[in-house]
């Protein structure tokens, strides 16, 4: 077993008390597993995410894998007077979700002291791979009236 990078010790259900009135909350999405270098979540593919055409929304697995990463920064920055803000993301989007859940898994690539890179890998239910993300993100000082999330 590997020494956990998380600064932060929060559980899913906290992490799920944090999406509430975001988009992430909005849509659904679920933290589901914390690893020592890993986090797990995952998001329905219904009404709320999918496009005109019956399936999932590029743009809402796009929302998922940088919800995951942005956490992911949020529990590697000790206490409160940092913030870790999207930098730039892409996506590969592979195979498309019809219905049920995806499941997205985050890991670091390069956690530093001013930049966090993420690997985002989204499957369906089946565990067949519907796209491939990176996330870059920045640490900056956090603004005063940026609301304060747990510790």
């Amino acid at each position: 077993m590997s020494t956990p990078i998380w600064k932060k010790n929060l559980s899913c259900e906290e992490l799920n008390r944090t999406q509430a009135g975001t988009l992430g909350g909005h849509i659904g999405i679920e933290f589901i597993e914390i690893g020592d270098d890993h986090i797990r979540a995952r998001m329905p593919v219904d009404e709320r995410t999918f496009q005109p055409m019956g399936i999932l929304h590029g743009g809402a697995s796009v929302v998922l894998a940088e919800t995951i990463g942005s956490v992911a920064s949020f529990l590697c920055i000790e206490g409160t007077a940092k913030a870790a803000v999207g930098l730039e993301v892409n996506a590969n989007h592979l195979r498309p979700a019809t219905g049920g859940w995806v499941y997205g898994r985050c890991t670091p690539i390069h956690v530093g002291r001013t930049t966090h890179v993420w690997q985002i890998e989204l499957s369906d239910e089946q565990g067949r791979r519907t796209c491939v993300s990176r996330l870059t993100m920045a640490v900056i000082d956090r603004p005063p009236q940026w609301r304060r999330p747990p510790d």
